[in-house]
């Protein structure tokens, strides 16, 4: 394999050693009991000993907030936080934590953006939002939720587009969406194939468009940051990892 990459790229391949030059991790699903991530306390002090073993200094989580089916509120999501932050001192883990959300961009999401309660948000006064769509259906009015994202006040990010399906092969119609200020964050672990090839291969085409503000992990469960061990020898990690990304900022 190293022989292949070896002719592939030129000399020896450029590998990675830990995550530490990103700082910040800006999307995981580590708080407790929330959504598809970690189920327990345990499992979260766990997940949060790995990612720091790897190299990460700071994580913002981000739940899923999803009207008909992860229903959490920024108090429940604070709640959790604050749980999280003292049994990871207890555990004397040196991890700055802080938590926003991924909001997915259903019939429900236009009334939390309007209503009288601030969204979770990360970046301070930047006000980045984390926003998901369906994988494999282009939400119909997904322009107008950009345009009323950026009314109130917020940044737009949108959460690995290299994993939705229905922009493979318009990848100038995704690129467009950054034309109208939406900032694009790429999962750590599509560099090396983990949820296809295409998604690969859209995260590669990014990469070398240098259109990717921040990486994130997504980790949900040790799976995840097996992952991200074996991501670590992709040079295309390398490559990633020498734009101008966010991570570091935040």
């Amino acid at each position: 394999m190293w022989e292949g990459l070896k002719r592939l790229f030129g000399g020896t391949p450029e590998v990675t050693s830990s995550y530490a030059g990103l700082v910040a991790d800006m999307h995981s699903h580590l708080l407790p009991g929330l959504d598809d991530g970690a189920a327990t306390l345990e499992d979260s002090l766990q997940l949060l000993e790995v990612l720091q073993r790897l190299g990460f200094k700071k994580l913002c989580m981000t739940p899923h907030i999803m009207g008909d089916f992860y229903r959490n509120t920024p108090s429940g999501v604070r709640e959790k936080l604050n749980l999280l932050k003292e049994a990871t001192a207890a555990r004397g883990l040196p991890l700055e934590l802080s938590c926003a959300a991924e909001y997915y961009l259903d019939e429900w999401f236009l009334e939390k953006l309007e209503g009288p309660e601030d969204l979770l948000s990360f970046g301070g006064d930047r006000k980045f939002l984390l926003i998901e769509t369906s994988y494999i259906n282009e939400p119909a009015q997904l322009r107008q939720h950009v345009f009323a994202i950026q009314a109130a006040g917020y940044t737009p990010v949108l959460a690995h587009p290299e994993r939705y399906t229905y922009f493979y092969g318009r990848l100038d119609e995704l690129l467009s969406l950054r034309d109208v200020g939406v900032l694009f964050q790429i999962n750590t672990n599509s560099i090396s194939g983990y949820y296809s090839k295409g998604a690969r291969e859209v995260a590669k085409q990014l990469i070398q468009r240098q259109a990717v503000e921040f990486l994130g992990t997504d980790t949900h469960s040790m799976r995840h940051t097996r992952v991200l061990e074996r991501t670590l020898a992709e040079p295309l990690l390398a490559q990633a990892l020498k734009l101008p990304l966010l991570n570091s900022t935040l």
